[in-house]
């Protein structure tokens, strides 16, 4: 259910910014950004995920796993660094309003993606081509529904401490360093709505930032715990790892078209219009 929901929103999304012109600005197609990376997450593991429980379809193939595991590491990668790209925008929006149009033009944002996109697929491919040099031991069977690099790398025969270190690497230059970018960028956020005397604006200049907030909150935090329970936590129950790994792949996807829907009201009017007609 959380899957179809997730499908039904952010195609919704697309659809509707797709076809209005008016949407067609930078905040709308960073939407954009953020729906394909949460159809591409969700996609590249809730499939393969129902057939194990449905139809008890267990195994996959070492090159099915290392695509898998490829898929899921570099669109996460990329929908970090739409995340960045958005908390630039609120910056810009409240900070700089009246150069908001001609700092952030649709071209720029685009290239922006692109960016977020090479840089993505360049650090993430070297860690199945690093898995790939190894052989794997006699246990096979990964303790999760999808292929998670250190999961993976734990059957390895043989040295990892390659694997684990550009791993470690790959979190600090595209996790690390984008939450320090966004909390620079919302610190100079905070910054300037102090300075405005108005109560009234004060509310209005947070309440821009709100749906980004809660996006950040929800996808960072399970991928942090995540991230940090698999490498130090080896007291911690195996289902735990498990919950919070999926969480992480079904609830943002689901939650993120509906959050920008409820605090957007131009993007809600849209959807409106396609989904109530008589």
């Amino acid at each position: 259910m959380f899957y179809i929901i997730s499908l039904f929103g952010n195609s919704m999304v697309l659809f509707v910014v797709g076809k209005e012109q008016n949407l067609h600005k930078p905040m709308y197609l960073l939407l954009c950004m953020l729906a394909l990376t949460d159809i591409g997450m969700s996609t590249s593991v809730i499939p393969k995920a129902l057939c194990i429980f449905w139809f008890n379809l267990k195994g996959i193939t070492l090159n099915g796993c290392l695509t898998q595991m490829f898929f899921i590491h570099a669109v996460s990668g990329m929908q970090s660094a739409v995340l960045v790209t958005m908390a630039f925008d609120r910056y810009i929006a409240i900070c700089n309003p009246l150069r908001y149009a001609t700092i952030l033009t649709n071209a720029r944002i685009a290239k922006l993606g692109l960016v977020g996109l090479i840089r993505a697929v360049l650090f993430i491919l070297p860690l199945p081509l690093l898995l790939s040099r190894l052989p794997f031991c006699a246990n096979h069977i990964i303790p999760h529904t999808y292929c998670e690099h250190i999961a993976v790398a734990k059957m390895l025969c043989g040295d990892i401490t390659v694997n684990r270190t550009y791993g470690l690497v790959t979190a600090l230059v595209v996790i690390w360093l984008d939450l320090i970018l966004i909390a620079l960028s919302y610190g100079l956020i905070i910054r300037a709505v102090l300075r405005i005397s108005s109560k009234k604006d004060h509310q209005k200049a947070l309440n821009t930032c709100t749906a980004h907030i809660c996006v950040i909150l929800m996808s960072y935090t399970p991928t942090l715990f995540s991230y940090l329970t698999q490498r130090f936590g080896q007291g911690i129950a195996s289902y735990v790892h498990v919950t919070f790994a999926n969480f992480y792949l079904l609830v943002p996807p689901m939650l993120n078209p509906i959050i920008y829907g409820v605090k957007s009201k131009e993007l809600r009017d849209k959807v409106g219009k396609y989904t109530c007609r008589r």
